[in-house]
Parts: structure tokens; sequence; C-alpha cells
């Protein structure tokens, strides 16, 4: 895969301008109505609906339009390439996943609120000695909600290709839980070099650049077959086999 490219900050015209704005009010509008109402259903044991709701409405507003191939394995483990912020809001609407994320995202007060909503895992990849402790919260966020999903890459690539699985954090398939799916997916956009967040451009310019935009985001999302066999001896396995079959399926 060619090197990551430095994307220049965006410059955006009178309407983009208004775009973001537009968009923006949206989010909030958005954030305000979903976050009493999952807080209440919290407090009722009813779930995390609100959540799966809110990230799908941002999607919609940023302009994603998704369409899908495949169906999420219940009770999975999802093994995605990661291309953009968008993969969040796509990847909840299409199957309610919770995600884990770097733990430098808890030094953003809001967004560390944000992530928690949707029960998210923050693994603190310098930490080695809390790998024990990082396993146990990738078991009980599955067990609580159903679907959870890692980007093994370990940062966004530009779409074209995949960087190298990293197997570290699949330490909490070993040994693998019974009834666990451990299953590929692929995010395949239409116009991945306008999308992809890579090289040194900052986040606050990508997400400008994404909600300036006038057309449409078009994403397909392929849920592959679950892995199988040999694939699943051990993290080293599990890693190599969802490389292979997102590479396989990638434009």
């Amino acid at each position: 895969m060619a090197p990551a490219r430095a994307i220049a900050a965006p410059r955006i015209g009178p309407l983009g301008w208004w775009m973001i704005g537009f968009r923006l009010s949206l989010m909030i509008v958005l954030l305000l109505v979903c976050a009493p109402l999952h807080l209440l259903w919290r407090a009722t044991g009813a779930g995390r609906w609100w959540p799966r709701v809110f990230l799908a409405g941002i999607g919609m507003v940023a302009g994603l339009h998704v369409r899908l191939e495949g169906t999420p394995a219940r009770g999975a483990l999802l093994l995605s390439n990661h291309v953009s912020w968008l993969d969040i809001p796509a990847l909840s609407h299409a199957s309610g996943t919770a995600f884990v994320a770097h733990d430098g995202l808890t030094a953003f007060p809001l967004l560390k609120w944000l992530c928690e909503m949707n029960d998210t895992v923050f693994i603190a990849r310098h930490r080695r000695g809390s790998v024990s402790e990082q396993v146990d919260q990738i078991r009980d966020a599955m067990a609580e909600t159903g679907c959870l999903t890692l980007f093994p890459e370990g940062t966004t690539s530009d779409g074209t290709g995949l960087l190298p699985f990293k197997s570290s954090l699949l330490s909490a398939l070993e040994p693998l839980p019974e009834g666990l799916a451990v299953q590929p997916v692929v995010l395949a956009y239409e116009d991945v070099p306008d999308i992809a967040w890579v090289g040194e451009e900052h986040g606050l310019d990508n997400f400008k650049r994404i909600l300036a935009r006038l057309r449409p985001i078009r994403l397909t999302i392929r849920f592959l077959s679950p892995l199988a066999g040999a694939e699943l001896t051990d993290r080293k396995t599990v890693a190599l086999a969802a490389q292979a079959a997102i590479a396989r399926a990638l434009p």
C-alpha cells in the first residue's frame, strides 16, 4: 500500500460553512434529545437503544448512505478495517455494536462521555500490566452488548488496502469464549480518497471537511462469513485470517 498522504487543511467556501453549521445544529438537537432518553432507559434497565439512534442519526446528518451485504452474527466480535470516524455511526447503525477504543479519547471529556453512552471499552495500549484487566472488560462488554467491534489495524488507513492487523488486543479470545463468533467486516467507501482520515490531517479538519461536503457519502458494509476451524486456533491465526478475508473482499 502506498504511504499515507498528508492532507492540507480544507479550504471551505461559504456554502460549505453553511453546511457545517446546519449539520452541527442537527447533531446538537440529536444529542439533546437522545442523551436524556438514554439516561431514562438505562435507569430502568432497558438497554442502550438511544445511543444507536444517536449514532445512526449522526451518520445520516453527515450525509452517510449505507448499503449492507451479509448479516452481522449475534454475539460476535467484529473485526473491521478502519477508514474514518464515520465507521463508528455506520457500524452502530448496521449492527448495534459497541466498540473498543484507545484510551487517548478519555482526554476529551465530551467525547469520552459519548463513547461511554455506547459502552465503549477503552484500551491502554502502553500499559502492559493492564492486559488482563482489559481482557475482562472486553469479555464483560460482549456479554452485555452482544456485539463488539475492534479495528485491528490500530489506526485508520487510506481505504485502498490494509495495515497489518495487531493481534495483541485479541488476547480476550484465548481461550475462545464458548459460543463466540469472530466475524470480519469490510468497509468500502465509494469516494475513499475524499473520506479517509490519514496522514497528518488534524481530526477537526477532517470533521469539517466531511461536514462541508455536498455529495452523499456512499458506504457498503460487507459482513463476511465468521471465522471457523483452524482460523480460530489462537489470536495470531484469528488476526491473519481476518486480514486475509477483508483484503480479498476490498474493492
